[in-house]
């Protein structure tokens, strides 16, 4: 998951966590030490929020940021840039499964983004939604401590853990209906559970509140464009582009090929196609996407395509494509995620 330019390799340091998939502060760490090795922490305004960044004339842009003074007192600063690079993130504004009857449903909800321990679940019954990584690892967190836990999911993917689910006395459900107001929770096949919490494993949303390009680049159904390649709107290219839009992919290189292939445009050695084919490429893509079904929400998700994108922004680039030993390795760990989901961290054949 390391930047090419900075591998994420063990420090040997005692208290540095030299696990082949590290915890959260050592990622946080490893991210402090690249910033310190390439100088970037001078670069960066602290405590400073964007609140508004909108195109003026001349198709420049106007970036208004808010931080505070010695004394506490927030202030407003005004610059003019000749382009903007969106680099905000997706996951910090959940995404929620709309069910009828929530409000008066006596639960619980939470967040994936906001669970940390188990000990908070005792003795509850706990319905997951959701397929992905999240719902897998956190049902098998809780359900040491959980009187029941439930997964209800709409996608078919989580056939595959079917059997871990019964091993671990995880009920398996379709997608929740709707909610009572004395706690039950009915499940789309008409059966239903007396709940205590839910338990939202559903993703995240795009969140560009401070954005302002007259309509031409919107968000709709968790899909933000047109976009080509998820990172320039044709019509605004190159001086508006976005940075790690794509999901179900392997972030920290992505985000590393997508800003070389940024920067090598707005330098001006690297050439954009022309707006009218640019425009062609995404609504080609849109188009596929319809044809085989894929819900509009997941436009941006890459995982069945996540080294044939990657190697594309490198050939742009003019960097050398994913090593074979990168994919090969993704490729195994997925094996062993879907055949050994409780271990797969830590048992690993070389």
């Amino acid at each position: 998951m390391g930047f090419r330019a900075y591998p994420l390799l063990s420090t040997g340091q005692t208290h540095r966590d030299s696990r082949r998939f590290p915890g959260h502060r050592e990622v946080l760490l490893y991210l402090h030490d690249y910033a310190t090795e390439f100088g970037l922490t001078e670069l960066v305004r602290f405590e400073t929020e964007v609140v508004y960044a909108g195109l003026v004339e001349d198709g420049k842009w106007k970036v208004r940021s808010r931080g505070e003074d010695e004394n506490g007192a927030a202030f407003d600063v005004d610059e003019i840039f000749d382009a903007l690079v969106v680099c905000n993130g997706h996951y910090t504004q959940p995404c929620t499964a709309q069910i009828p009857g929530i409000d008066a449903w006596p639960g619980k909800q939470i967040h994936s983004h906001s669970y940390r321990v188990p000990e908070p679940y005792r003795d509850l019954v706990v319905i997951l939604i959701g397929s992905g990584p999240s719902a897998l690892d956190i049902s098998i967190n809780i359900v040491q401590v959980a009187k029941e836990v439930h997964v209800a999911s709409r996608s078919a993917k989580v056939e595959v853990f079917r059997e871990l689910f019964v091993c671990h006395n995880i009920q398996l459900h379709p997608m929740i209906e709707r909610v009572q107001k004395d706690g039950t929770v009915i499940f789309e096949d008409g059966s239903m559970v007396l709940a205590d919490v839910i338990l939202h494993c559903t993703g995240y949303k795009y969140h560009l509140p401070f954005l302002d390009t007259n309509g031409i680049v919107t968000v709709e159904d968790n899909c933000v464009g047109p976009l080509y390649k998820h990172i320039f709107p044709p019509i605004l290219a190159p001086r508006l582009s976005f940075v790690g839009l794509p999901w179900r992919a392997l972030p920290f290189p992505m985000f590393e090929l997508q800003s070389k292939w940024i920067a090598g445009v707005l330098s001006g050695r690297i050439g954009l196609p022309s707006e009218k084919e640019m425009m062609k490429d995404v609504s080609d893509f849109y188009l596929s996407l319809e044809a085989t079904g894929t819900p509009k929400r997941h436009t941006h998700e890459i995982g069945d395509y996540v080294f044939e994108y990657s190697d594309w922004l490198a050939a742009e680039s003019g960097i050398p494509a994913t090593e074979e030993w990168r994919k090969k390795m993704l490729y195994a760990t997925l094996k062993n995620y879907r055949t050994q989901p409780e271990t797969y961290r830590e048992a690993w054949e070389d």
